[in-house]
């Protein structure tokens, strides 16, 4: 996500890191180099001049000069600058009315609308417990109909049905008086997108919009437009009272211009993040976090907060219990931990959110064979219980058996084999107290009250 702009940022910045004095003259190449960093990220002109304008002013006041690191106090300036840039806080839903709560949900043609709504459904369904119901008022599209039909069995949410003959204030009527009689939560509406935004389009969407008089009107962007994403916001807020902005396709953004610029030029938040194509590739929008990442510093919160809502907890103790009291780590266990690494977006997204190794997320990206964890894990099924217990009976006919099973070469099997011996061997010491050796160990290397390690960012 945003490699680019992270790593001349990066680059630019570590100069500074070590700075014993800040100045005017010597901040004025970095800024230079920040400025062309986020011009080439396609940020838009404004956002860029208020951004470096704001750094400046407060790099070399007092904030800097009294800091007994001046060079880190610059960086966290730089921090604090683009969090603000990007909004300063998470912007939740309002959902505090009297259910069903109406969200709206609108768009140009291509964005992913269609499928935020089925996401931002799974959601609300999974994450705040609600009874969701969506809708389509998208008659000049009856592939959408169908599309959130079949979306909505996927995740859950009820449907309510509705035709392209149909006309579009009707439909939401009809919708929300069945959500009241189903005791709905959250009614979701998706509107019919255009290429462009025009007049039909615009009068359509502000009769649909009087007629439910939504909580939350969302506006569903494609970040990877660049700073058009927040042009295009604009236009359409100027006609509607947008509350949010979902960036969609962040993912496949190396650049980022799109998530510094919305909040400037719309004055509307950006309330959520589509980080892929499943139905649970949604993420709600934290600017500090993300300013984190930008910057190399990782974001460990959302890190966390994956794991506690992924992890299985049960297996996660049971293998800890397994491991403290010397139990064998078998093939049983290391498909659990391939399976809990997927569950968590694999292993570049989980490089991706620690600090300093974004630059290792994309290689990894680029040089893994995404496939390899699934045929690891059809190897393992492939194994008789006793042969996941016991991999040393494993030899001759047993892997040939195996490969042939689960489509794969018996070098596959090999390197498979051999990895679990490396995580074996890794496990026995933390027999007894030795997990919480390595993690008092790991805990060292952190510099006190955490944040980033001496001499600012970590080289890459």
């Amino acid at each position: 996500m945003f490699e680019g702009l992270s790593e001349r940022l990066s680059a630019s910045l570590r100069q500074m890191a070590g700075k014993a004095r800040i100045s005017e003259e010597n901040i004025k190449d970095t800024l230079r180099e920040v400025r062309m960093a986020l011009l080439e990220a396609d940020v838009a002109l404004e956002v860029v001049k208020q951004f470096t304008d704001a750094v400046k002013a407060r790099a070399v006041g007092a904030e800097v000069a009294e800091s007994l690191t001046p060079g880190q106090a610059f960086l966290k300036i730089v921090q604090s600058e683009l969090t603000q840039t990007m909004g300063e806080v998470n912007e939740a839903l309002t959902l505090n009315t009297q259910p069903p709560a109406v969200v709206m949900v609108a768009g140009l043609q291509g964005a992913g609308k269609t499928t935020s709504v089925a996401k931002l459904a799974r959601y609300l369904i999974e994450r705040e417990k609600k009874k969701v119901a969506v809708v389509s008022a998208d008659v000049y599209r009856p592939a959408a109909i169908a599309q959130l039909e079949t979306l909505a069995a996927e995740v859950g949410a009820r449907f309510e049905p509705s035709e392209a003959s149909e006309d579009p204030v009707a439909i939401v009527n009809r919708a929300l008086a069945s959500a009241r009689v189903n005791v709905i939560d959250v009614l979701l509406v998706d509107t019919a997108g255009r290429l462009a935004i025009d007049e039909p389009m615009m009068a359509e969407i502000k009769s649909l919009h009087s007629a439910i008089s939504p909580v939350e009107t969302l506006f569903v962007v494609d970040a990877m437009t660049g700073q058009d994403a927040a042009n295009t916001a604009k236009a359409f807020g100027d006609a509607l009272p947008l509350t949010g902005v979902i960036l969609t396709k962040v993912d496949a953004d190396t650049r980022g211009g799109a998530a510094l610029s919305v909040r400037t030029i719309t004055g509307k938040p950006i309330k959520f993040l589509g980080v892929g194509e499943k139905t649970d590739a949604l993420d709600p929008f934290h600017p500090d976090r993300l300013a984190s990442r930008i910057l190399g510093m990782g974001d460990m919160l959302s890190l966390i907060e994956e794991a506690e809502r992924t992890v299985d907890k049960k297996k996660a103790q049971k293998l800890a219990k397994k491991v403290q009291t010397g139990g064998r780590f078998d093939l049983e266990d290391f498909r659990d931990q391939l399976q809990q690494m997927q569950n968590m977006g694999g292993i570049g997204a989980m490089l991706d959110k620690l600090p300093g190794m974004g630059g290792m997320a994309q290689a990894a990206q680029q040089n893994l064979d995404t496939k390899q964890f699934a045929r690891m894990e059809a190897m393992i099924n492939s194994m008789t219980p006793a042969e996941r217990r016991k991999p040393e009976l494993i030899a001759g006919s047993r892997k040939r058996r195996i490969t042939l099973g689960s489509g794969t070469q018996v070098q596959d099997l090999n390197r498979l084999l051999k990895q679990h011996k490396q995580m074996q061997k890794m496990m026995k010491k933390m027999k007894g107290g030795g997990m919480q050796k390595m993690m008092r160990g790991l805990g060292g290397m952190m510099p006190p009250g955490g944040g980033m390690p001496p001499g600012g960012f970590p080289g890459r």
